[in-house]
Formats: structure tokens, C-alpha cells, sequence
């Protein structure tokens, strides 16, 4: 049941910040810059939900956890949209492909790390 709440406030958030990504990339940022600032935008927003509906904590002590979860997911998300993009596809793209990635990372250190 924790999988399937994750998952569906997890697509919730990573539908919000794949959104406001776009919106940066379509605003003509760089991809890093992008994704800098999607993150921090959407890690407020992620704490919150994924606190209160899954892991059913919203101790704001948890939340220097949690900015070290995104902070590690930043960097691995700024690799992998690199990474992909040496295979051609475009920021779009590969921003979506990572963001995935991500998702499932994101998953195990909030249950292990943050919220355990």
C-alpha cells in the first residue's frame, strides 16, 4: 500500500515538476538551471505530500533530510538529462527520461533515509 501511495503522489509531484522544468527550458534556460530550479520549486512541494498522504509524517525537523535527498537527486538528475542527451535526444526528452529515473531513486531514500 506505501508503493501505491508513493506512486501516485509521486507522479503527482513529478508531474509538477517536470511542468515547471519545462516551463524553464521553454523559457530558454539551460537544462541545469532548469533543473535547479524545478527542484527546489517542486521540493517544498514534494515534502509536503509525500509527508502528509504517504509517509504519514510532516515533522519539519525531516526536512534537512529530505533537502539532502534532493540535493543527491539534483546532481543524478543533471547527469542522467547529460547523459542522454550524448544519445541525441533533446532536453525535453531526456529531462523526461531522468525524471523517471529519479522518481525511483527518490522512492528508497525516502523510505530509508527520511521518513523511516
Amino acid at each position: 500500500m506505501l508503493l501505491f501511495k508513493f506512486l501516485i503522489v509521486g507522479g503527482v509531484n513529478t508531474l509538477f515538476y517536470y511542468l515547471v522544468y519545462a516551463l524553464f527550458i521553454y523559457l530558454h534556460f539551460g537544462y541545469p538551471t532548469a533543473v535547479f530550479f524545478a527542484t527546489v520549486v517542486a521540493m517544498l512541494f514534494s515534502f509536503k505530500t509525500f509527508g502528509k498522504f504517504v509517509f504519514k509524517r510532516s515533522d519539519n525537523t525531516l526536512l534537512i533530510k529530505f533537502t539532502l535527498v534532493t540535493l543527491s537527486n539534483l546532481l543524478l538528475n543533471i547527469a542522467l538529462i547529460y547523459f542522454f542527451n550524448k544519445f541525441g535526444f533533446n532536453n525535453y526528452i531526456s529531462g523526461l527520461f531522468a525524471t523517471l529515473f529519479v522518481a525511483v531513486n527518490s522512492f528508497i531514500l525516502n523510505k530509508f533515509f527520511v521518513f523511516k
